[in-house]
């Protein structure tokens, strides 16, 4: 038994031992505590907590000190005044604000979203359908096999957004970085889809000015944006934590925001939504768009629709998006193409060629009246 005691004791004074040097590593004596939202001390890992948290760092607690908070039980008068050397004095006045520099991106910070760089260059872009599957390993290699982004589909498909986080930091840095399109412009889905790691966000049925700007705030970080520093996966080492000039103060100039124009009260507000700050690209719905005002492609009424989309992306000099069929079409330039289903079906017919569907067709059983 009192051996047993002796090991208990060694154990905990190890333990001990680690934990001190630990803290003394981490901000302890002898290190600056970083300051709250500032950048991690130089070594500090740059995996989740680091520039979500601010106070993540903070392995000692009672070494950090605040000189400028409110003395205890006192009425500071910060309503009214700004401590010395504020930029903001006077009366606080939300709409006067003048925005800090802290999340500015470094100088000369350069773009490292491929999709926005291409954007930006004139290319084409096409995102592939990722619809029904779940799994890890036909998403990876449907982003790896030549598309620019993954059109992950939260609007119509059953998954949720734990698996569309999984199936994204399965292969994070696979050909086409991960795209999604959101149900609607919300709070809760378009957080949920930048938290987990999306440099696309599509978001359908736009109808107005105040569901686009919805859409951008929910996208973009302050002073652009409304989007809160929440942490999430997009923040790990492994995601995006670990690019040129920290994902916090570059993302907004990375994130593609794209939004759908697919009713008759969009196109009445294309010219007005196209033109709010923030917005990549218009998205001309082929399907919906004939679904919305009962004419099919090709019908002059419908050719009107999709023009009106096309005309108000040309008065805001932004990007106009629309179905892979219509990659000749004048103009168009970003693409929605077919799902992992139907790339498979055409893989296997451009693998096989003349062997593809040339099965032997038996005289009794399941097979013996195939299709």
């Amino acid at each position: 038994m009192k051996r047993l005691l002796s090991v208990v004791v060694m154990i905990a004074i190890v333990a001990g031992t680690w934990w001190v040097a630990v803290a003394q590593n981490r901000g302890g004596r002898g290190t600056q505590a970083p300051a709250a939202g500032g950048p991690a001390p130089q070594g500090t890992p740059a995996g989740r907590g680091t520039g979500a948290d601010p106070y993540a760092n903070n392995a000692v607690p009672g070494a950090l000190t605040f000189p400028l908070a409110a003395p205890a039980g006192k009425d500071s008068n910060a309503l009214n005044a700004a401590p010395a050397g504020a930029v903001n004095q006077g009366a606080f006045n939300p709409a006067a604000w003048k925005y800090g520099t802290a999340f500015d991106a470094p100088p000369g910070s350069k773009i490292w979203n491929p999709v926005k760089l291409k954007m930006m260059q004139g290319g084409k872009v096409t995102g592939g359908t990722f619809f029904g599957a779940g799994d890890a390993s036909t998403y990876c290699a449907m982003a790896n096999a030549g598309y620019d982004f993954v059109w992950t589909e939260m609007q119509h498909d059953q998954r949720d957004w734990e698996t569309a986080a999984r199936l994204w930091r399965t292969c994070p840095h696979a050909k086409a970085v991960p795209g999604v399109r959101v149900a609607y412009a919300d709070e809760r889905e378009i957080q949920h889809a930048m938290d987990a790691g999306a440099l696309v966000v599509v978001v359908p049925t736009i109808d107005t000015v105040e569901e686009a700007i919805a859409a951008r705030n929910w996208t973009y970080f302050p002073p652009l944006g409304r989007r809160s520093a929440g942490g999430g996966q997009a923040f790990d080492r492994d995601v995006w934590g670990g690019v040129p000039g920290g994902y916090r103060n570059t993302v907004n100039d990375n994130v593609v925001l794209i939004l759908m124009i697919e009713t008759l009260e969009g196109l009445k507000n294309a010219d007005a939504i196209a033109k709010v700050p923030g917005v990549t690209a218009l998205f001309a719905a082929s399907g919906d768009l004939g679904n919305f005002t009962g004419f099919r492609q090709g019908s002059p009424d419908y050719e009107r629709a999709i023009n009106i989309v096309h005309d108000a992306t040309l008065k805001a000099g932004i990007r106009l998006c629309g179905p892979l069929a219509w990659r000749d079409r004048p103009d168009f330039s970003c693409f929605q193409a077919g799902s992992e289903t139907a790339a498979i079906t055409r893989g296997v017919a451009a693998e096989l060629g003349t062997l593809g569907n040339t099965q032997a067709v038996p005289e009794v059983g399941p097979y013996a009246t195939r299709p």
